[in-house]
């Protein structure tokens, strides 16, 4: 059966003839005398089946075929420059782009049950599914080059915000993965937890939600595509009502007073933990959703049993499940991870208050594609020795 129609929000104009919408290029087309039904069509080749050589269009007019090479390129705006394979099959992609900047996106096979924790849709599952296969992918892309939020435990900040990332450098990151997973496999979720805060881009993650979730295209189920936002409180509310909650969102927290939070996360001092735990309660989620909360363990800042009992206060009243995620290791940064005992008492003060959390498995840490890894290559590196905070 046809998967239904999604509502689509207002979206800024399209940059690349790769993003249109199926209605948009029905106009383009219908513009060249085209009949409009074939929008959809070429629509489908560029995203369901990931061709964008119009020559290979098959059930399109050669005349049409040669039009289209004409009018300029189809083809993802970036390439695949390295590719580094992980001892446990997480695959990190290194893509350049036109003007000779990177960024990384990540390939994660999904072997792990609900109950072992996992990133973001992917711990929920359908109904009908008991466990994940090696067959499901999880891709976590990339939405800005650099990253202007300054989260002490994240690489990607560490040189700054280069510039925001295309709707068509953000979907390309979708096409070329696909690129890179072996035969029996396939992209199932999309999370964009790589490098940049998507919501301060949200024009053109907008557009790229709207693409990846198309049913004429690549058809993720909205609740398998996952933005993960350090606080931007305006954002999370237009992402709330241009997409009606249907987006799972995660929410990097990182802390539970505002004084630990600002010391570790400086949007705290923008959006303060009140006003952004009033957002996420105004988040319109669908019935038996629940908003994931990230959660970095860092030894001696936000890890003691006190803590666990703060973000519990902080997340009462709020539909959520906790991801935990002892830090890892980045080279410029003399922050760490504490100790498995830390992280099993941590995880049982949130049980015992009612809390459900999963322990996120380390995943390409091997090849610095885990949580928090991402950096941007071969720029300088601006080291902030911090932080004058200590956990009780």
């Amino acid at each position: 059966m046809k998967l239904a129609k999604p509502m689509t929000p207002p979206l800024a104009p399209a940059e690349h003839p790769l993003v249109r919408t199926p209605e948009e290029w029905s106009e383009v087309l219908g513009g060249w005398g085209e009949p409009r039904y074939r929008g959809p069509q070429v629509f489908g080749w560029l995203h369901q089946k990931g061709v964008t050589d119009p020559a290979l269009m098959t059930d399109l007019p050669k005349s049409l075929r040669e039009r289209l090479a004409s009018e300029g390129p189809l083809a993802p705006p970036m390439e695949v420059s390295a590719s580094h394979l992980s001892e446990d099959g997480t695959r990190k992609l290194l893509l350049q782009m036109g003007d000779g900047r990177t960024v990384e996106s990540v390939l994660i096979p999904m072997k792990s049950t609900k109950a072992e924790g996992t990133f973001g849709a992917d711990a929920e599952l359908d109904e009908g599914e008991d466990v994940a296969t090696s067959a499901w992918v999880t891709q976590c892309i990339s939405s800005q080059v650099g990253c202007a939020m300054g989260c002490v435990f994240c690489a990607s900040g560490i040189a700054g915000l280069k510039r925001h990332m295309t709707a068509a450098e953000i979907v390309s990151q979708v096409i070329l993965g696909r690129r890179h997973v072996d035969t029996n496999e396939r992209v199932r979720n999309v999370v964009f937890m790589g490098m940049g805060e998507p919501l301060a881009n949200y024009d053109a993650v907008a557009r790229a939600l709207v693409l990846l979730t198309h049913p004429d295209g690549l058809g993720l189920s909205r609740r398998r595509v996952t933005v993960s936002t350090s606080g931007l409180v305006p954002e999370i509310d237009k992402l709330g009502r241009d997409f009606a909650g249907q987006v799972q969102l995660a929410v990097s927290l990182h802390a539970a007073t505002d004084e630990r939070r600002s010391a570790i996360m400086p949007i705290n001092k923008k959006y303060p933990l009140a006003e952004l735990m009033d957002a996420l309660k105004r988040y319109p989620l669908p019935k038996r959703r629940r908003i994931t909360i990230e959660y970095t363990l860092i030894a001696g800042v936000n890890a003691s049993a006190a803590d666990a009992k703060d973000l519990a206060r902080v997340l009462r009243g709020l539909p959520s499940k906790v991801n935990l995620i002892p830090m890892n290791a980045v080279q410029e940064n003399p922050l760490a991870a504490p100790d498995w005992a830390t992280v099993d008492a941590f995880q049982e003060a949130l049980r015992g208050q009612g809390v459900q959390s999963y322990v996120r498995r380390r995943k390409g840490d091997d090849i610095s594609a885990a949580c928090g890894q991402l950096a941007l290559q071969g720029e300088k590196r601006k080291v902030k020795l911090v932080l004058p905070v200590t956990s009780g």
